[in-house]
């Protein structure tokens, strides 16, 4: 091996020990925001060891390691990941990007997906974990309909009251076979989130609103805050079974990619007259997109930060319910955002795939659609292609 070979070599080893480090810190900022009260001792394993790696880390590298575990969390909310002693490809720093929001304390959508691309199995189950256990109920009795109804509640209704969430055992959409599956999705809110004995939800996504110490409210999720907008919300008062709302990976990652899912939906009934199935054979892909009676496109919508890890985490779509196309739409803004994004996903997309899904975001989506429905085909001569892959 040649001195160059063995140069790019280490750099190699060490991009990917820095990677994984990476995964630990962020997973390690996700367990802290979770705690509800003071564990013993202070800090769980998971977060003692991520500090201790990045303190060692530091040192090996010459640069000043943070004092203790609560300045390694000031680290994440106000040096941007760019300037961590990483070394990690330049696609996977997001611009000035933070692991946590200076202001509300909580870890930003970036964190959690770096955590749930984590290497233990356990931090991807985080998510997935009441998905594929409403799957599996909703397969055994056979009823697509339940698992469609669940996942439009989980996008729709983010916060319940204990009074709602009791009252949706008797819901014959999707209470009646999933209530104890919905229960275990939601859990009560903080204390944080009270002002002056009232919650704030936000009038966009319907999630509570973090009180801020300037007296306003944030929403925590991307698409709300990234808007423009200032909303203080829709003040919302607990009933006597208290105030609930979705884990915060089901927010993140289930509302908030379910409501770019509804509002594309939306678009192609308002604008074609297109009624799109969602969630079809139980969750397939997102939406099956009729174009003509043997045409049908599939659609995965993903609201992700970094297309890095999107690209990464391509699985193939499921053939049933078969479709002619396969593409993955994401929202507009994210491009806005990051005008790289698309070229970032196809330099990290594994080359067998690049052919067999389409990455667009979702006004782009729309104006594909236009010109497909308005170019005349022969339908004997339409080709069908199988397969696809799935974010």
């Amino acid at each position: 091996m040649t001195t160059t070979d063995m140069r790019e070599a280490r750099s190699e080893d060490a991009v990917g020990t820095d990677e994984g480090l990476l995964r630990q810190i962020a997973s390690a900022l996700a367990c802290l925001s979770r705690q509800r009260t003071v564990p013993n001792p202070v800090y769980p394993a998971k977060v003692q060891n991520a500090y201790n790696r990045l303190v060692l880390h530091c040192l090996r590298r010459g640069e000043e390691p943070p004092g203790s575990v609560p300045q390694m969390v000031r680290w994440a909310g106000e040096r941007p990941l760019i300037e961590w002693p990483l070394e990690l490809p330049p696609d996977n720093f997001p611009g000035a990007a933070l692991l946590v929001d200076p202001e509300t304390r909580l870890p930003h959508q970036l964190c959690l997906e770096w955590e749930v691309s984590a290497a233990d199995p356990a931090a991807e189950l985080f998510e997935n974990e009441r998905i594929r256990e409403a799957l599996a109920v909703c397969r055994a009795a056979k009823a697509p309909q339940a698992y469609t109804a669940f996942r439009a509640l989980l996008t729709s209704r983010p916060v319940l009251t204990g009074a709602e969430l009791a009252l949706l055992g008797g819901d014959p959409d999707c209470g009646m076979l999933l209530h104890d599956v919905i229960k275990r999705c939601y859990e009560p809110v903080p204390a944080s989130y009270l002002r002056r004995g009232t919650y704030r939800q936000c009038a966009r996504c319907r999630c509570l609103m973090v009180p801020l110490l300037h007296g306003s409210h944030r929403c925590e999720l991307d698409r709300c805050r990234r808007d423009g907008t200032s909303d203080e919300g829709t003040p919302l008062r607990a009933d006597k079974g208290g105030v609930f709302q979705l884990s915060r990976p089901l927010r993140m990652f289930i509302t908030s990619p379910g409501l770019a899912e509804t509002d594309l939906q939306a678009a192609l009934e308002k604008k074609f007259g297109i009624t799109a199935e969602m969630w079809p054979n139980y969750d397939a892909y997102d939406l099956r997109v009729p174009l003509s009676e043997r045409r049908h496109w599939a659609v995965d919508v993903k609201d992700r930060v970094n297309p890095v890890l999107l690209a990464r985490s391509l699985t193939p779509f499921r053939n049933e319910p078969p479709y002619d196309r396969a593409f993955l739409v994401v929202p507009r803004y994210r491009f806005r955002d990051n005008e790289a994004y698309g070229r970032q996903f196809r330099r990290n997309l594994p080359e067998d795939l690049a052919d067999r899904v389409t990455l667009l975001d979702d006004q782009a989506f729309l104006r594909l659609v236009v010109d497909e429905i308005s170019t005349p085909r022969d339908k004997a001569g339409d080709p069908r292609t199988e397969g696809g892959r799935r974010a």
